[in-house]
């Protein structure tokens, strides 16, 4: 029973979500107007097509007033937000840390899709995870000091070759404004370091940069983008090494 409650309370929450991650960058009110609207059309929502996942198959991925297609994002962050509650729900039992953790995990969640689509993120957001990190259990804070001055000087030595090696060898005069690192990445760091320690820190970090390899290759060969948001890729490798913590430790004989 408290499972099926779990999964209907992060489906509903995973909706909430894709609200913040539409309206926030805009700067609109996530709670005016309080029923969602198609924005192509300003068509406003029936409750039955606003059902988490449901909706979006019954209506076959279209509004059902101006035809136009609905990005498959709103179905993806409802059903990871049933997988970041439920997997928490499995590590830590129903507990104050487990709402702490949880809230905290949402928070990044909303980052990582803001930053997939816009390539920066609200410093507010940052700071709000930065002071969520405090009100969870069993916090590293050296670690997370540590961690973060680590990323913060080799931030400076990548950026430092990019802008000034990299940029005159292969003659991209965009590379110059170019940073290795974005500005968000930093806190993110320092929450890794802080929720797992130095050694799973990393581990989630190398996690986080073997991921991002495939679209940073892809965006290289079809010349799309020359940035690839990093945010996405490093809060997956931190719920990845957060979740199967004691597992990763053991394979690789730590």
């Amino acid at each position: 029973m408290i499972e099926f409650s779990i999964v209907i309370y992060a489906l509903i929450i995973g909706s909430f979500l894709n609200v913040l991650i539409y309206r926030l960058p805009l700067e609109e009110s996530f709670f005016k107007p309080l029923r969602s609207a198609c924005p192509n059309c300003s068509h406003q929502l029936k409750w039955y097509e606003n059902i988490p996942v449901i909706s979006y198959l019954f209506l076959r991925a279209k509004c059902s007033s101006c035809k136009t297609h609905i990005s498959i994002i709103y179905p993806v962050v409802e059903i990871l937000s049933v997988i970041i509650a439920y997997t928490l729900y499995i590590k830590l039992g129903l507990n104050t840390n487990y709402f702490v953790v949880l809230f905290l995990f949402y928070t990044l969640l909303v980052l990582s899709f803001i930053d997939f689509k816009y390539k920066a993120v609200p410093d507010y957001l940052l700071l709000i995870i930065l002071i969520n990190i405090l009100f969870v259990d069993n916090i590293d804070f050296q670690a997370l000091l540590m961690f973060t001055g680590g990323f913060v000087l080799l931030d400076f030595i990548l950026t430092f070759y990019i802008q000034n090696i990299k940029a005159k060898i292969t003659k991209n005069d965009e590379l110059k404004e170019q940073t290795a690192l974005g500005e968000g990445d930093i806190p993110i760091v320092a929450i890794i370091g802080g929720l797992l320690g130095i050694k799973l820190a990393m581990i989630a970090v190398f996690i986080a940069s073997i991921t991002a390899i495939l679209p940073s290759i892809y965006n290289m060969i079809n010349k799309d983008d020359i940035e690839t948001p990093f945010i996405p890729f490093l809060v997956f490798g931190l719920f990845i090494a957060y979740i199967y913590d004691s597992l990763l430790l053991n394979y690789i004989g730590i």
